[in-house]
């Protein structure tokens, strides 16, 4: 992993928790939701007159991908209706790196060498610190704990589809602009449904933070999926939940969630784990 590519992860995990921090400020989990995955829509159709049509080896991962992602956003979305943010965004972005690094093992056939391996696994006590020191002195929300567990498993399924996906379409940018517009269609389509005539009146207030989401979503994966061209699949998960460290300091800041000392510690664990990922590579 050159630097520029680090960088460009890193990048994605500031604004990848910047989006899921508009996501859960909105009170209306569906109104959010509908907004950043319509305004995903509009950002990949205005797109696509500039970029290359994925080539046909990769539409039936970015298919496969699209239905992961709608499964995604129900799970997330009920992750962030069930916990705090500082304890959500942590655990579901938390899981995934090392499911990552199985399934890249199995079906990209990329087994990181000593370093890289290393710095996953201290990368991931890291996030788990992150993510389960909030638990202290409070008793566990089974519910809220495993639908950000489940929220995780889908980030890993996603994460190894599009990996390979976008290595086969011949343009991220391409790839990016078609994945939001077919997958992005759902949601908005569901609420419309829901609310038929009173839908404009429950997105307006709204309207500013969900479309912001929105280009903060698009410009993170976009970022992600370029990286996956030119690295493996493994690092780049473990980077990109760097995020979390993003996500808990913005859940102590902006929500008034606690932060403290332990997760401190877990946060500089993930740092020697990016050290470790950025040797190897």
């Amino acid at each position: 992993m050159t630097p520029l590519v680090a960088a460009a992860v890193l990048l994605a995990a500031v604004t990848h928790a910047g989006w899921n921090a508009l996501a859960h400020h909105i009170p209306d989990k569906l109104a959010g939701f509908a907004l950043i995955s319509g305004g995903g829509v509009v950002i990949g159709l205005a797109l696509m007159p500039f970029t290359a049509v994925p080539a046909a080896g990769a539409w039936p991962y970015l298919l496969a991908s699209a239905a992961i992602h709608i499964g995604y956003y129900a799970l997330l979305m009920r992750s962030f209706r069930l916990g705090d943010f500082g304890q959500a965004y942590p655990i579901a972005r938390g899981t995934a790196p090392l499911v990552v690094t199985v399934l890249a093992a199995l079906f990209a056939h990329e087994v990181p060498d000593g370093w890289a391996a290393a710095g996953v696994v201290v990368s991931c006590a890291g996030l788990t610190g992150v993510a389960l020191w909030g638990l202290r002195g409070r008793r566990p929300d089974w519910a809220a704990i495993g639908a950000a567990l489940a929220t995780g498993l889908t980030i890993a399924a996603y994460t190894v589809v599009d990996g390979l996906g976008v290595r086969a379409s011949g343009s991220s940018l391409g790839y990016i602009a078609w994945l939001m517009t077919v997958q992005g269609v759902v949601i908005p389509a569901y609420a419309l449904h829901r609310w038929r005539g009173g839908t404009v009146a429950v997105l307006r207030p709204f309207a500013a933070l969900g479309l912001l989401g929105a280009a903060l979503s698009v410009a993170a994966y976009a970022l992600v999926l370029w990286a996956q061209t030119r690295a493996d699949l493994a690092p780049i998960a473990a980077l990109r939940e760097s995020s979390i460290i993003v996500g808990a300091a913005i859940g102590a800041v902006f929500f008034k969630e606690k932060f403290g000392t332990p997760r401190i510690v877990a946060a500089g664990l993930v740092v020697v784990g990016i050290g470790l990922m950025l040797r190897a590579g």
